[in-house]
């Protein structure tokens, strides 16, 4: 294992075989060895788990994951890349490998990935769902929030991803990187920094800082939701126009369905003050208010 991801061997590797890293798949592979094994370890698989790897690569995070776990399915993009990995994969009898997006739409996931994940759970009763993966940081956010989206039962995700994103995701009221994706995320799971990366430990090397981020997602804070879709629409539509009142964005957002005096009475009923702004609402209070709206739609029989 130690061989196939060092720099210096990838690099190789790739021309034996006339390819390159491709920009566009977010390719950056992790290849400081004791990061690696740290992004590994950081995820606590064990025998009762059900893995999901996006970006395959060539196999080196998906050999430190399966002899751990239940099953893994691992999912890779580039044609190439998996014929790489899959020759080195093959003897791991609890791996399926995809080769495809593993996005149907910016919303959602592909089927395919999610019928063999959801078929490795039933072969495996009692399993739950951790992502473990140094995720293409183009595709990183969509996989984390749509994946929380699911009714799969998701233990955790442990991912390397931009430390920009990672900050969002953390994000406290009242600051810059609040928003949206940090409301989303804290409302259902707690995110914890595990380690921040240097450009200097990928290759080929990224122009950001990266990070090991652990999502402990939380199933008795999912409950609280009647309507999950419904909050995560509202929440977004609550950060489209950042620098505008939480009123003027409200009625924006409901348009065509709450006028103005609707909105301000539950607003009002919420003691939200005309000047209140998105960013300074604590996670809870976007939670209550957003039942409220949904809870007026229905009075209204808008559904």
């Amino acid at each position: 294992m130690a061989e196939r991801q060092t720099a210096s061997f990838l690099m190789k590797r790739f021309r034996e075989v006339g390819i390159r890293p491709v920009t566009r798949h977010g390719q950056n592979f992790l290849v400081d060895l004791n990061l690696l094994e740290l992004l590994a370890g950081s995820a606590s698989v064990c025998e009762q788990d059900v893995v999901l790897e996006v970006g395959t690569g060539t196999g080196s995070l998906t050999d430190l994951i399966a002899p751990l776990a239940a099953a893994v399915v691992t999912v890779e993009i580039d044609r190439r890349l998996a014929q790489l990995a899959a020759e080195h994969l093959v003897r791991l009898d609890n791996v399926t490998m995809l080769e495809h997006d593993a996005l149907k739409s910016k919303n959602k996931l592909h089927p395919e990935l999610l019928s063999a994940v959801e078929h490795e759970l039933e072969s495996h009763p009692g399993s739950q769902l951790k992502l473990v993966a140094n995720l293409p940081y183009n595709i990183a956010t969509p996989v984390i929030t749509n994946l929380l989206a699911t009714d799969l039962p998701v233990d955790s995700m442990t991912v390397t991803i931009q430390k920009e994103l990672a900050d969002r995701m953390m994000a406290s009221p009242g600051t810059k990187d609040y928003g949206a994706l940090s409301i989303w995320m804290q409302s259902q799971s707690v995110v914890e920094l595990v380690r921040v990366m240097p450009p200097s430990v990928f290759w080929p090397r990224p122009r950001v800082d990266s990070a090991i981020i652990h999502i402990d997602v939380q199933p008795e804070w999912q409950k609280r939701f009647i309507d999950r879709e419904f909050f995560h629409q509202f929440t977004r539509s609550l950060f489209f126009h950042r620098r505008k009142f939480l009123r003027s964005v409200v009625i924006s957002a409901m348009k065509g369905k709450l006028d103005k005096p609707a909105v301000d009475e539950v607003l009002t009923g919420m003691q939200l003050e005309s000047n209140a702004r998105a960013e300074e609402l604590d996670v809870a209070t976007v939670m209550e208010l957003s039942e409220a709206f949904r809870c007026r739609l229905l009075e209204e029989g808008i559904s």
